[in-house]
């Protein structure tokens, strides 16, 4: 199991996604929990994005939706983890 990093800014995408859309929060919650046991399970559809977003991986959490991150090494215990970047609509996030 990898640890979650939640960033200021998906801290402020979270808070923002589920005011607009009060059941979005369940659904994340759970994307959030498999991401952080399977970053790669089948339901995630995870991937890795070209271009200029190169490097960082979006999973997806309902049909519109999407959660950005990176693999990022704890310094401390030399641990893999999982910065969350960002949350939002395919058209926000991309």
């Amino acid at each position: 199991m990898k640890t979650l990093v939640w960033s200021s800014s998906f801290i402020r995408a979270f808070r923002r996604a589920v005011r607009r859309q009060p059941g979005l929060r369940a659904r994340a919650v759970n994307t959030l929990r498999q991401l952080a046991e399977d970053p790669f399970h089948p339901s995630l559809h995870s991937h890795k994005l070209k271009g200029q977003m190169a490097g960082v991986w979006a999973c997806t959490v309902d049909y519109d939706n999407r959660i950005l991150f990176e693999f990022v090494e704890n310094p401390e215990s030399g641990q893999e983890e999982i910065h969350l970047l960002t949350m939002g609509t395919h058209d926000e996030v991309y």
